[in-house]
């Protein structure tokens, strides 16, 4: 049954975790800060996808400055500071402030849900309404501003074929594993300095070409906060548009850090569970843990992967990254693996398999 709005209900749920308690304490003394401090709740939508039948629809609520009334033209003064903020470095949106258990209000295909947000504002929902396949919009309300939109991929039903892809190391050059690294290009790097990684857009894009309808879903354990700046990347790289399944850095209700292998693992179970007569072309790379997360997938479920595309990193970026320099070996059903250091390689082996 749908969830009933209301700001004034939280969930009973309590945390087991001290390091949980105290983040949700520091959140609730920031929350009420930035309240009195003028800031509304305000959706940040992200794209979601589904069946003719369901949908997954996903977004963030944080507390922002109101925008400005469309009424208002823009002066030369907002337009240097939208400018800044399409520039900003990537610590900037770790220190938004999210609204823990926001209620929101789903507008879609003609039908409307409530539902609340988790205890890191983050909406990650599934709704049973009929659509039509093809790029659809949720319009997505809280109880004060403006309504937004967030773009649902709807599938059609008779689509055999879809591509999940890794994105740090995979289609954008990041070191993610290397931890200076990592926290250069996450906190201080600009979006526009990051790297794509050669070749990887156009083997994307002939994919999409090959399967028209094929669903492309960008699965990575980058953090919520920087979907935004993940989204302008792939579309001003010329990646093929789709949903990002991100997760939520920190604690949870009973562990100090969350899995960034299990995240994987979930959502792949997840898309075999809402796709069951997709088969998965699995992209990723051999820094971090792809080969053993997709094996493991493969292995449960052997009918719904094509084949495995594995980025190789030089040896050097391997030993940085903690992973080792040997190929995961594929399991007996007889699906194809291949390995390339660049998009270009993995495509030449992929054609030969009749997937580009």
């Amino acid at each position: 049954m749908p969830q009933t709005p209301d700001s004034t209900r939280r969930p009973a749920v309590r945390s087991t975790n001290r390091a949980a308690r105290l983040e949700d304490w520091f959140h609730a003394y920031r929350e009420r800060w930035a309240r009195r401090h003028g800031r509304v709740p305000t959706i940040i939508p992200y794209a979601g996808y589904g069946s003719t039948e369901r949908a997954r629809v996903l977004c963030r609520v944080l507390l922002l400055k109101p925008a400005r009334p469309a009424s208002s033209p823009p002066t030369q003064a907002d337009r240097r500071r939208a400018l800044r903020r399409e520039q900003l470095r990537g610590w900037r949106s770790f220190i938004s402030c999210p609204v823990a258990f926001a209620p929101v209000t789903i507008e879609l295909g003609g039908e409307s849900f409530d539902v609340l947000a988790d205890r890191g504002g983050v909406i990650d929902t599934d709704v049973l309404v009929t659509s039509e396949p093809g790029w659809q919009v949720a319009r997505l309300a809280t109880t004060v501003g403006e309504p937004v939109e967030a773009p649902v991929r709807i599938v059609p039903p008779d689509v055999r074929f879809g591509i999940v892809s890794d994105i740090d190391d995979t289609v954008m050059v990041t070191a993610l594993p290397r931890p200076l690294l990592a926290a250069w290009n996450t906190f201080v790097l600009s979006e526009h300095a990051r790297t794509p990684t050669p070749g990887m857009a156009v083997l994307m894009e002939r994919l999409a070409a090959a399967h028209p309808g094929a669903p492309v879903i960008y699965l990575s354990t980058g953090a919520w906060n920087v979907a935004p700046a993940l989204t302008r990347f792939l579309s001003r790289n010329l990646y093929p548009a789709g949903p990002l399944l991100l997760t939520d850095w920190g604690p949870t209700h009973d562990r100090w850090f969350r899995s960034g292998r299990a995240h994987k693992k979930e959502n792949l179970q997840r898309l075999s569970a809402e796709f069951p007569d997709i088969r998965w072309l699995l992209i990723g790379d051999d820094g971090q843990h792809d080969e053993t997360v997709y094996r493991e997938f493969e292995l449960a479920h052997p009918d719904n992967v094509a084949a495995v595309a594995i980025r190789e990193l030089t040896p050097g970026e391997a030993v940085l990254a903690g992973g080792g320099l040997s190929k995961a070996e594929p399991v007996e059903r007889g699906v194809d693996w291949v390995y390339a250091p660049d998009g270009s390689g993995l495509a030449d082996q992929l054609g030969e398999l009749d997937l580009v």
